[in-house]
């Protein structure tokens, strides 16, 4: 999903497994959007915390990771879809999407879910009050600026950044950057407005959304440069879940059985529009 993992695949490998992903995938059962679906149904059983359903929180918007303006509108995409697979095994048919902050989810301040993903990096204070899954994906840090007034590496730092609250990249622009102005903006939908309106230089976010956010912008913005961050993305369980031990098995299976490779296919390349290899490293 970002370029560590990309690196492995050429642009036609991929192309060539979301066409044979496509092809040989099952029909999709209601609630479950237009998503392929790989494996067994009901190969595997929890006890949901609501009956009858798979309930995810997600934090909007994620192009690319969820399609969709509202959860009620999302009907594909790499999360969602990694989602839906993960109910088919479990025998739900039912796929609720709960909209909640980025926040809230990694301070553990939410109830009544399955599991939340929102492209969430895995760090040692945030063990204290949420369980991880297994890891399903490496991440990066990605920096935006507006495509008429873009900004260099050294430029970055004496500029205004905008970051998003309750993300690793609050710490990494004050105490790694010591970037001169940080912004701390609710969601991800506010900070790119800001970058939009030029009230920040730029914006700094996993690169993933940096991409989806710019591939989605019209031209406005420019992906200028990345950080290598060298963590983990997982998913966030309720502290102690007696589910994580089931859905970490499906997880693991998906990823050893090709599905989430061939997902990253269908749904992240198009929404980026260009391949995070081509984004410029730069240095701290």
């Amino acid at each position: 999903m970002i370029s560590r993992i990309m690196a492995r695949f050429t642009k036609g490998a991929l192309l060539a497994s979301a066409v044979v992903f496509a092809a040989g995938a099952a029909n999709a059962a209601e609630g479950y959007g237009d998503c392929p679906l790989t494996g067994e149904k009901g190969s595997h059983k929890i006890t949901p915390a609501v009956a009858d359903q798979f309930t995810v929180l997600i934090n909007l918007p994620a192009v690319g990771q969820f399609n969709g303006d509202t959860p009620e509108s999302i009907k594909d995409g790499y999360e969602f879809c990694m989602a839906v697979n993960i109910a088919h095994r479990l025998g739900l048919e039912k796929v609720k999407l709960v909209n909640a902050s980025f926040d809230s989810i990694v301070a553990g301040q939410n109830k009544d879910y399955d599991i939340a993903l929102a492209l969430i990096s895995v760090t040692e204070p945030r063990k204290k009050v949420v369980d991880f899954s297994v890891p399903y994906a490496a991440s990066d840090h990605g920096v935006a600026a507006r495509a008429d007034k873009p900004v260099t590496q050294e430029s970055v730092k004496t500029g205004r950044i905008g970051v998003q609250a309750g993300t690793i990249l609050v710490p990494f622009a004050q105490e790694t950057l010591k970037a001169e102005k940080v912004d701390v903006f609710d969601d991800t939908a506010s900070m790119v407005t800001a970058l939009v309106a030029g009230k920040v230089d730029a914006i700094m976010t996993e690169l993933s959304i940096i991409l989806g956010q710019v591939h989605n912008s019209g031209g406005k913005l420019a992906v200028v440069g990345k950080y290598e961050a060298g963590g983990q993305t997982a998913g966030i369980y309720p502290k102690g879940s007696e589910n994580g031990p089931v859905i970490d098995q499906i997880i693991t299976e998906l990823k050893t059985d090709g599905t989430l490779k061939k997902l990253e296919a269908a749904y992240l390349l198009p929404s980026w529009g260009v391949s995070p290899d081509t984004v410029p490293l730069w240095k701290p």
